[in-house]
């Protein structure tokens, strides 16, 4: 099948390109068909970065093939909190796998999306995930956002493109971060020592994640976070990467590895955190998005799930912080980040910089040498030496006396009297 480029794509990469005029298909699949080289321009086969032009012919030789659904429906609770005729937001439970993988096929999900809304979700992303946007991890909690139909589910695709669906979450990480908020931008990849995890790596693909502390702890500090990218595991692998990992994380150090790092005195509030915690204190709260029909915005929270905020009950208890707290309407209260000053402060008299002279100046400290060390280090031992010397002697000389030997007849131990030659006579 034949593409022409108009003005309005000009630029485009070929990828998104073809999702906008190709009907049912996601930019998963136009990515399998330009890797299989199906994709072509003038002939030759293009890479999915490359940039169409106006005028160009894109030439798809051969459609993706749709995998067959094994997929069953199956009677699992859904927590719903909104539903219309387009989308369907719910709050998924911890413990739940969002679609099958991984010799995953049951109790998932997408089954129980297919039980609750039939032939009501849409297709894009093929049979095994119907309706499915955007995942969550099997342990983590909160809020999704499910298509109904292919217009809804490219509608909210692009907006998670363009990044104008924001996903804000709390997560409950060990230690206090140097910055108060800011953002964390680090590539990530498979790990190459466990292909089982993810990893900060070099040439992983571009990840950033937007952070602010909100409550802080002697052990712990309670963060908000939005995603720029959605890398798997994007949060629990940045969090981990700046030495900090997601309370409770089985994957990411974030259990009794990272008690080592909690002061001998809250040891055992930390060893009663993680055994509240089933895995890791991350949860997906709000979600802001245009609705795919009437454009209008919507926002949807949940509270915190029950796990969670027992973890928050008992530090706030047990090892609360005088760090600044966190609050919506007035951001970090008790805390200027420019560390500024009122006008009638009695510290404006030194708002100009002091001169201070060469007599007034502190003495500089020069550092010893190896040999002034070592010398002094000696004549240290050679004073310990002799102060013990003198208390052998003296209990020694307290002995002699017990044992009734005068003081002028006592020898000193490894001492040996001169002998008067006369008496070798």
């Amino acid at each position: 099948m034949n593409y022409i480029v108009e003005e309005q794509h000009n630029g485009e990469r070929i990828d998104k390109f073809l999702v906008g005029v190709m009907e049912n298909v996601s930019r998963t699949d136009v990515q399998k068909l330009i890797e299989a080289g199906e994709v072509k321009v003038g002939g030759g086969k293009v890479s999915k970065n490359f940039r169409v032009e106006t005028g160009m012919a894109v030439v798809v030789e051969k459609m993706i093939e749709k995998e067959s659904s094994t997929l069953e429906p199956e009677d699992i609770p859904l927590n719903i909190v909104y539903e219309d005729d387009d989308i369907v937001v719910i709050n998924k439970p911890r413990n739940l796998v969002v679609h099958p993988g991984n010799g995953i096929s049951k109790g998932t999900l997408a089954a129980a999306l297919l039980h609750h809304f039939k032939e009501n979700l849409s297709s894009v992303n093929g049979p095994l995930r119907p309706g499915i946007v955007h995942r969550l991890d099997k342990d983590t909690p909160g809020l999704m956002v499910v298509a109904k139909n292919d217009a809804a589910h490219r509608h909210l695709a692009h907006q998670l493109e363009t990044r104008t669906l924001h996903r804000t979450y709390n997560a409950l990480v060990w230690g206090c971060p140097r910055d108060l908020e800011g953002t964390i931008d680090a590539p990530i990849g498979r790990n190459p020592k466990n292909r089982l995890k993810m990893a900060v790596v070099k040439g992983g693909k571009e990840s950033r994640t937007h952070y602010v502390a909100k409550q802080f702890f002697a052990i712990a500090t309670l963060l908000e976070l939005q995603l720029e990218s959605g890398r798997t595991h994007q949060i629990r692998v940045h969090s981990r990467y700046t030495g900090h990992p997601v309370v409770g994380d089985p994957l990411y150090d974030g259990r009794d590895e990272s008690l080592n790092r909690v002061p001998p005195l809250m040891k055992p509030v930390a060893e009663k955190v993680l055994e509240i915690a089933p895995a890791q204190l991350l949860q997906a709260v709000k979600i802001e998005l245009i609705h795919p029909r009437t454009n209008k915005k919507l926002t949807f929270k949940v509270p915190m799930e029950e796990p969670f905020a027992n973890v928050l009950k008992l530090l706030k208890k047990e090892c609360p912080s005088s760090a600044p707290v966190y609050d919506e309407e007035e951001g970090f209260r008790d805390f200027d980040a420019q560390i500024r000053f009122d006008e009638d402060d009695e510290f404006d008299e030194y708002a100009e910089p002091l001169e201070i002279s060469p007599d007034e100046a502190a003495p500089v400290k020069e550092r010893k040498t190896r040999a002034q060390r070592l010398a002094e280090k000696a004549q240290t031992a050679a004073k310990r030496r002799a102060v013990a010397a003198e208390r052998k002697l003296i209990k020694q000389m307290k002995a002699a006396r017990r044992k009734g030997i005068a003081p002028e007849d006592f020898v000193e131990p490894g001492y040996e009297p001169t002998i008067d030659p006369e008496l070798l006579g």
